[in-house]
């Protein structure tokens, strides 16, 4: 009975609060938890949740957040600053807005980049170095490999030789006693030739 009765007024309230919001062009926001945590919610489509939120806020003057939420607020503008800040000095590595810099600024961002420069050039030697190093096993891994593939094919070839040979003397055995007699063919009209 409790959640029938839950669902009705639920649809009820929700159904009055868009009414207020259309015929009196209110700003209304309303959010219901039932027993078993479910949240239900509205919210005026000309604004949100929390836009209402701060209004509340500031013209109640009552603290909707406590000290964490408001430790996580500044903890943000300061990243935000921080991330200006890097922005800005970003600008100046590139080169771009230093006309404002004194000179002593001016010689920690060239030190900066000299600094950056060499730790490139480190780098680029030490990939330069362990390319080199790859070419080499690469080659030494090509030699390994063709020397095993001329050894194969000796192999193939010393056994199609010897399978040739034995082929052969197969074949020379199978005549020999297949065919112990010779033949000689006569033509049957001898004086053909004679005539040519």
């Amino acid at each position: 009975n409790r959640q029938v009765t839950y669902s009705k007024r639920r649809n009820g309230i929700i159904k009055k609060a868009k009414e207020i919001s259309v015929l009196c062009d209110a700003q209304v926001s309303l959010v219901i938890f039932a027993s078993s945590g479910k949240m239900h919610e509205y919210c005026s489509p000309s604004t949100t949740l929390t836009n209402i939120l701060d209004k509340y806020h500031k013209q109640s003057e009552k603290r909707l957040w406590d000290a964490k939420h408001e430790n996580l607020s500044n903890e943000l503008d300061r990243i935000k600053k921080e991330n200006d800040s890097m922005q800005i000095e970003l600008r100046h590595l590139k080169g771009e807005d230093i006309t404002s810099l004194h000179y002593k600024e001016l010689m920690a961002i060239e030190e900066a980049l000299e600094n950056g420069l060499a730790r490139i050039r480190d780098k680029q030697m030490e990939y330069y170095n362990m390319m080199k190093e790859n070419e080499e096993l690469v080659e030494e891994e090509n030699k390994r490999l063709n020397y095993e593939l001329h050894q194969k094919l000796m192999n193939i070839e010393r056994g199609e030789m010897e399978n040739g040979y034995h082929q052969q003397q197969r074949a020379a055995d199978y005549q020999t006693t297949q065919m112990p007699f010779a033949f000689r063919v006569q033509p049957i009209q001898p004086n053909l030739q004679e005539r040519m």
